[in-house]
Order: structure tokens, then sequence, then C-alpha cells
């Protein structure tokens, strides 16, 4: 049994989603569509089970599991073996460690994989092309816990009314568990990514929705639920279901992915106005019995679970050869096209049945050797390419390289302040992210004096605390220069002002503006705004880095637009001249309190 409008829930998932993927900085809450998903998966098969339970009073626990492996594997091999080819128009950077990723993917252990070689969705460098398969582990692992609780549960021998109850209380309290999970462990976690990949904080959406199943169903409804259907007016159903889509696309412009209010609170938010999004569809389908879903809501809903497998490998990989709206568009074409094939084409055939496209019977016997040729030809692809790509992409060598020569640097800074020659230091700090990293070699050998304090994907958060610790336990260089910006584009005039509030009379400060051609929109106006604090406050001068790379344009050969190219110098060499001509410049004018 179908239910109408169920599918502007899926609908409202995968847009958010990929509203954040495609244009992070705008849409920067976009990741709660994943949790659109999970409140649905939830709903949807624990509601399928309870009416299973009330039909036959028992659940086939192989049958369900065998319907899931059907219903998941298939497009993502399918994901996989098409992905793979596209890999070789990018760098080889791209394909490190791909054969670890292909494995975690098809274990159904991405999640963990990524907490262990700490991925992360907005790491502005080399991101893992199958990242975004760890929600696809918390969804298996929650099929095989939730499957299993419940199975247990109908060895009780009791009745439907009281297996939805049962249903209902450990629902609940697993809900409880992994929110509360969430929830305290913000208050001690640095990387706030061991919370958000976590199999055991981040399933409560699940738990939720199946908590709103045990209220409605599907087949099997309770007599409340029967009761709202005729006491319900169609347009407050309707206006339920537009309130909970218009606040959830509010949290997309609201919560920040680093910040801990979005998962004290962003999270559970998301997963109740899904859930009451829910509810209301399961409403409106009894009420409009004569009104059919439009079929492009009910196409899109279909494929929306491959389009979200295809999007992000191939956004990924287009973004890498054309700018961010041609990128965006590309993948979005590629994505609906595979998505339709995996989801009216191969998984019926897998199963037995006959592929049906839009309507249109097809018989793919006669083209079964093309079939598995075709296979044949993808899958040995996909391991020639993991067998021969590197184990660490070149790019986190260089970053490997550049940390160890920071702390040489800083070391040999250290032994010359020992030795009490403090007139050859100059009283300069650079707290930067990874393109000052990079340019760790360029900095020893320009600006030998300056103690530079840099780490990959530094945002102007983490930035600040390093800056106030050292305000604090007065270690603060009379000059600081802020080298971040590209990786915390959302609140960009709060953060920054944060700076000019906490530097103490007497200091100067340095900002550096940020780069990113794929962004580029964003960061003119980061850097716009950063010219225009040099110009209210004297103390303020800016290294306008984004000049400089945008009339340098054979820097950023073969990159991702972030970090310039390592073929030789010259990048690095740009980048700290920029720095030193500002700093120049900040000497001679007036420090924070003077006149």
């Amino acid at each position: 049994m179908r239910i109408k409008w169920f599918s502007l829930v899926r609908v409202t998932g995968l847009l958010l989603v990929l509203l954040y993927h495609f244009f992070q900085n705008t849409f920067s809450g976009g990741f709660i569509g994943v949790d659109i998903f999970f409140t649905f998966s939830g709903y949807l098969i624990t509601a399928l089970l309870i009416d299973e339970y009330a039909k036959s009073e028992k659940i086939d626990l192989l049958g369900f599991l065998k319907r899931r492996f059907y219903r998941i594997v298939p497009p993502v091999v399918l994901m996989i073996l098409i992905v793979m080819p596209f890999t070789l128009l990018v760098r080889d950077d791209f394909r490190a460690s791909i054969g670890q990723q292909i494995a975690s993917v098809l274990g159904f252990t991405t999640n963990f994989y990524e907490m262990i070689t700490g991925g992360n969705y907005e790491s502005q460098f080399i991101p893992h092309l199958f990242v975004h398969t760890w929600s696809l582990a918390i969804e298996v692992h929650f099929y095989l816990i939730w499957g299993v609780l419940l199975w247990i549960l109908t060895k009780r021998n009791v009745g439907s009314k009281q297996f939805r109850g049962l249903v209902f209380v450990l629902s609940t309290g697993l809900f409880l568990v992994s929110f509360l999970s969430m929830f305290i462990r913000s208050f001690f976690v640095e990387n706030i990514s061991m919370i958000y990949f976590s199999t055991l904080s981040h399933s409560f959406p699940f738990f939720l929705g199946a908590m709103f199943a045990t209220m409605s169903g599907i087949n099997e409804t309770t007599k409340r639920f029967e009761k709202n259907i005729v006491l319900w007016p169609r347009k407050r159903v309707i206006t339920v279901m537009a309130t909970s889509f218009a606040l959830l696309l509010l949290l997309t412009f609201l919560l920040d992915f680093n910040h801990q209010f979005t998962y004290l609170f962003g999270f559970i938010l998301a997963s109740l106005f899904a859930s009451v999004m829910i509810y209301a569809a399961r409403v409106l389908h009894e009420q409009t019995s004569n009104v059919r879903e439009p079929k492009i809501i009910t196409f899109l809903a279909d494929i929306s679970y491959g389009i979200y497998l295809f999007h992000w490998p191939f956004y990924i990989i287009f973004g890498q050869l054309a700018n961010n709206w041609l990128a965006a568009l590309t993948t979005t074409i590629f994505s609906l096209v595979f998505a339709s094939l995996s989801y009216y084409v191969i998984e019926p055939y897998i199963v037995g049945k006959k592929p049906n496209l839009f309507g249109l019977q097809l018989d793919l016997s006669p083209y079964k050797k093309w079939l598995f040729g075709t296979a044949g030809v993808l899958t040995i692809i996909t391991i020639a390419t993991a067998a021969i790509a590197p184990k660490v992409g070149k790019f986190e060598t260089n970053l490997l390289v550049d940390s160890l020569q920071q702390a040489q640097n800083n070391m040999n800074r250290t032994h010359t302040l020992a030795a009490g020659d403090a007139s050859a230091l100059s009283n300069v700090s650079v707290i930067g992210d990874s393109v000052a990293l990079r340019s760790s070699s360029a900095f020893a050998s320009l600006l030998p004096e300056v103690q530079l304090d840099a780490a990959v994907s530094r945002n102007f958060s983490e930035a600040f605390n390093i800056f106030k610790n050292q305000i604090d336990s007065n270690t603060l260089s009379k000059t600081t220069v802020l080298a971040v910006g590209v990786n915390s584009l959302g609140n960009y005039q709060d953060d920054l002002q944060q700076f000019i509030d906490a530097l103490p009379d007497g200091y100067r400060l340095v900002l550096v503006t940020p780069y990113n051609a794929g962004n580029d929109a964003a960061v003119a106006e980061v850097r716009d705004y950063e010219l225009s604090l040099a110009k209210t406050y004297s103390y303020v001068t800016v290294a306008d880095w984004y000049k400089v790379a945008v009339e340098n344009p054979a820097i950023w050969s073969e990159t991702d637009g972030v970090h310039y190219s390592d073929s030789d110098s010259t990048g690095a060499d740009l980048y700290v001249k920029t720095i030193q001509k500002a700093i120049q410049k900040a000497a001679k004018r007036s420090a924070k309190g003077e006149s």
C-alpha cells in the first residue's frame, strides 16, 4: 500500500541535502536532510513490521533482511562501479585509499572509517568520494538492530495492541539513550564528527519515527489516528505539513555543523518537524482518496535513494572540472539518469522482475551478455583503480611535511628565545588554516621571525580559542595575522568582530582575505567586508590574498581552488609576500588605543 504525500517527505530530505552540498554557505544546515530520511525510515520500517505482526502474529526476520538487502545493496554496488571510471578524470589525491573507502562502503562501516580518518563534509581539501555513505551505514545498523529486537518481542506472543505498546516503549527508551548520548557528548568531544558519525548518538531520529509509527501505522491504524482523520480539517492538515516544511527549511539557514547548538537542539528539532510532517501526510492520504499525487513528486521520491548515492561523488569530481553552478547542474543530470536506471531497470532485473521504465516494459534477456560484460569491465576497472591508487595522497603528504616544518621552525624559535636573544624575534604571529600550513617553508624562508600556528580545516571559532588563550596567558604577539576564513563563511561578520573586540590596546590585527575558486561569490563577500573593517579600524590591516590569487591563475592549475599548486614555490611565495607587505603596512599604522 503506497501512502500518498509520503513522497513529499522524501523529496524534502533530498532537497535539503542537495542544497547543503551544492551551496553550503547559503544552506549551512542542510545536512538535516539526512535526519529527515532517518526519521522516515524509522517510521516506515516500524509501521510495516507492526502490520506484519498484526496479520500473521509473527515477523519473518529473514524475509525482512532479504528485502532490505535487495533495496540497499544493488544501487550501492552500481554507484561504485559507475563512479570509478570517472575518478580517472581528477587527480590521484581523490583516489588515495579508495580501496579502503570501497571496503567500508560495502561493509557498511563508512561512519567508523570517517571517524578514524577524520573525515568531514566541510573539509576544504580532498574530500572522500564515498563519505556520504556514512548515513547508509547507520541505517543498516538500525535495520539489523531494530529488526532483531522486534523479532524478539514477537516471542512474547501478545496481541497486536500489546505489541504496538511494547514497540512504543522500546523505541522511546532507545530514543532517549541515543539523544542523550549526542546531547551529553557535545559538551566533551572536541571533534564534533565523532558525534555526527556515531551510530549510538545519531540513531535517535529512527526511534522518534518509530514512536510516531506506533501512533498511526499504515494498514493497521490506531483509533486515535482514525478519529484525527475525521476531526482534523483538510486545510489544517495541509497547513501543518507546510509549516513543518517551512521550519525544516528555516533550520537550513540557522544551523551550523560545528556549533554545539546543532547537537543540543538542532537535530532533535529537525527530527520532530519531520515526524509531524510524516504524521500529517499519513492523515492527508486518507482525506484525499480521490486526489492523485503529482507524478513528478512520485518519480523523485522513487529515485531519491539513488540520487543521494550518486550525487556526492559526481559533485566532487565535476567540481574539479567546472565552476560550482555547472558542476551542480551536471551532477544533477547524471544522478537523475543513473538513479532512474538503477530503480526502474537494474534493481527489478536483479530480483527477477521485468523492468518497467516509465510504463514501457523492458525485456533484457537478449542483452544479458552485454549487461554482464559491462558489469565485468566496470568491476575490473574498479579493482585495478583501487590496486594502483596511492595509500596517501600527495596533497596530504605535503601537509604532513609542512606540519613538521612548522614544528621545527617553532622549536628553533623557542631555542633562540631560551638563549636570551629576544632581539632576533619579531613580535608577529600567524594563526592560520591549511593554506598557511602549506606555506610553512615559505614562512621559514621569507619571514623566519614569525611564529606560525596553522592547522588543517581551522575555522574562525577554533582560531579565536587560540587567540583568546594567548591574550589570557599574556603571550599574544603585538601583531597577529589571522589567516583563516575559507572554512567558516556562514557567520563571518560576528566571527571577525569578536577578534576586534577582544584585541587588547597596543596591538594590531592583520586579516588575510580568503580565496576559493569554487565558491567565489561567498569569499568575495568576506573579502569586501574585511576591507571595510580596515577602513573602520586603524589597527586592522588587510593582506589581500584574494586579489593576488585572482591575478595569478597559473598557481591554481589542477588544484581544489583553495590550495595553490605545489608544482613550484610560486604560490607559497606569493601568499607569504602578501602577508609580509601587510605586516609592514600595519607597522606604520597606529595600534589599538593609540591616537
